[in-house]
C-alpha cells in the first residue's frame, strides 16, 4: 500500500477541516441511486486516485476491465494526482472535480451534501458495510471507504526469538523489557522511529481506542483530557518517549530512511516499527527483494490488554464519493460499488474489507488466532475533534508534536515528559473550552 494511503487515514479519522472555501457544491440533495440494470448504465466516469503508483503499473486499467465485464456500455478513466489534498482542493472551487473521487481532508463533514450524491441511508447500508458513520449527515451516507486497516507493530520474529521473547508483552512495562533484551542479545536496532519521515509517527494517534478498547474514544477526546493519566494517548506517547529515553531507538532519528527501514528490518538489523496492518506487504516484499525470509514479518498489538483481551482499532482509508455535479452519476454509483463489493482491492492489498460478512485478510490471522478484539469507533464527535485539534495547534493527526516528544526524550529539547504532556492537556482544555463556547 502506497504511503499516503496511512497520511490518508491520518487525516480521515479527524472528519474532518472546517470546509471548502470554494463556490462549488450547488447540488445540496443529489443522490446518485445504485443502478439495478447494468446493462442499461452508460457513459465516461473520471476516477481521481491519490494511487499514483497503480495507475501507473497499469493495475487500475486492469481493475476496469474487469468491471466492464458487468458494465460494459461504461468508459472509466483514471487521473492519478501526486498531491492530492492540495490539487483536488483547488478544483473543488469548480464542479470538476471528477465524477469519483476520495474525499479530501479540507472539507468540512457538514458540507458533504454540498459536494457529494448521497449513496442512500446510513442506516441500511451500516448493516453491510463498515465505517459508514464516518461519512453519515442527516442519515445519509456520503461516502465509502474500500478498505480498512488496523494499527499494531511490525517485528521481524526471528529477531524477537533470538532476543529469546516468543510471546507478545501485555504491558508497555514488558513491551520495554522485550525491546532490553533485542539490544542486549541481538545487533538489531530494537525500534525504528522513522522520525526523518515524519509521517510515520502519526500511527501513533491510532492507539486511541486499541488501549482502553473503547469504541467512544473518539467521544473522549471530543470532551476529556487526552493526556489525563491512562488515558490512551498517553499512554502511547509515554511508551514512545520511554523506548527512545531508554536507548532502545535509533541512535540518530534524523537520520532515518523510510524506504530503507523496510529492507533493513526484513534482514533483521531493524526489530521493530508501530505502523499499520497496510505495511505488512510492504515489508514481506522487501524482505523477498532482499533475499530474506517474508515468514519472518509479524505483526502484533499495542501492549495493553482489557479483560485479558488485546484491542485493535480498525479504521478506514480515503472514502470514495460521488461527485454531485457529475452528469453520469448511476454510471459513477456502478464504479464506486463494483470497486468497493467486488473487485478484489481490499484483498489484493491484505487490507480489512467494508463488508462485514468478509474474511479478514491474512495479515490479521495472528490477531484472529489471539483472540484480538476489534473496534470501530464511533465517531460522531470527530468534527469536533478535529476543530479542537486545529484550534490547540497541537496537531494529534500531524507529525510535529512526536517529532518534539523525541526530541525530548533523546536530549535535544528540554523539559521533562509530564511537564510535556501536560502543556499539551493546558492547551487541549482552552481549546475545547473556545469550541464550546462558540
Amino acid at each position: 500500500m502506497h504511503r499516503r494511503t496511512l497520511l490518508a487515514l491520518a487525516l480521515g479519522a479527524a472528519l474532518l477541516a472546517s470546509g471548502c472555501t470554494g463556490t462549488g457544491g450547488s447540488g445540496r440533495g443529489a443522490r446518485a441511486d445504485a443502478p439495478t440494470d447494468p446493462a442499461a448504465v452508460t457513459g465516461t466516469v473520471k476516477v481521481l486516485t491519490q494511487r499514483t503508483d497503480l495507475v501507473q503499473d497499469g493495475t487500475m486499467k486492469r481493475y476496469a476491465a474487469a468491471f466492464n465485464r458487468t458494465y460494459p456500455k461504461v468508459r472509466v478513466e483514471f487521473e492519478a494526482l501526486t498531491d492530492y489534498e492540495a490539487e483536488v482542493r483547488i478544483r473543488m472551487n469548480t464542479e470538476n472535480y471528477g465524477d469519483v473521487l476520495m474525499i479530501p481532508a479540507v472539507i468540512g463533514k457538514k458540507d458533504y451534501p454540498r459536494f457529494f450524491a448521497s449513496l442512500g441511508s446510513t442506516a441500511e447500508r451500516a448493516r453491510t458495510h463498515r465505517f459508514t458513520g464516518f461519512t453519515d449527515v442527516g442519515g445519509q451516507v456520503y461516502g465509502q471507504s474500500p478498505i480498512g486497516v488496523a494499527p499494531g507493530f511490525v517485528y521481524n520474529k526471528r529477531v524477537w526469538r533470538k532476543a529469546g521473547v516468543t510471546d507478545w508483552p501485555t504491558t508497555p512495562a514488558g513491551f520495554l523489557a522485550d525491546l532490553r533484551a533485542i539490544r542486549a542479545r541481538t545487533d538489531a536496532v530494537p525500534y525504528y522511529t522513522n522520525f526523518a519521515a515524519r509521517w510515520p509517527l502519526t500511527s501513533w494517534t491510532y492507539v486511541d481506542g486499541s488501549v482502553g478498547c473503547d469504541t467512544g474514544a473518539t467521544t473522549r477526546l471530543a470532551h476529556g483530557d487526552p493526556w489525563a493519566d491512562g488515558a490512551d494517548l498517553r499512554v502511547g506517547d509515554t511508551l514512545l518517549y520511554d523506548i527512545v529515553h531508554q536507548g532502545l531507538a535509533e541512535k540518530d532519528p534524523t537520520t532515518t530512511s523510510w524506504e530503507a527501514s523496510k529492507p533493513r528490518l526484513a534482514k533483521g538489523e531493524i526489530a521493530t516499527q508501530w505502523l499499520g496492518s497496510w505495511a505488512v506487504v510492504q515489508f514481506r516484499e522487501a524482505a523477498e527483494q532482499a533475499g530474506a525470509d517474508p515468514a519472518d514479518i509479524g505483526f502484533m498489538p499495542f501492549p495493553a490488554q482489557v479483560g485479558g483481551r488485546y484491542c485493535a482499532v480498525v479504521g478506514p482509508d480515503y472514502h470514495q464519493a460521488v461527485n454531485v455535479h457529475s452528469r453520469h452519476k448511476a454510471a459513477a454509483r456502478a464504479w464506486l460499488d463494483w470497486f468497493t463489493d467486488r473487485s478484489g482491492y481490499a484483498a489484493d492489498n491484505l487490507a480489512v474489507s467494508p463488508l462485514k460478512d468478509a474474511p479478514l485478510p491474512s495479515v490479521l490471522k495472528p490477531y484472529q488466532d489471539r483472540g484480538v478484539k476489534f473496534v470501530e469507533l464511533d465517531d460522531t464527535e470527530g468534527a469536533a475533534v478535529k476543530e479542537i485539534d486545529d484550534q490547540s495547534e497541537i496537531g494529534i493527526y500531524k507529525p510535529d508534536y512526536r517529532q518534539d516528544l523525541v526530541d525530548l526524550a533523546r536530549g535535544a529539547r528540554k523539559g521533562d515528559l509530564d511537564g510535556f504532556l501536560g502543556g499539551l492537556s493546558d492547551r487541549w482544555a482552552h481549546a475545547r473550552r473556545t469550541v464550546e463556547s462558540r
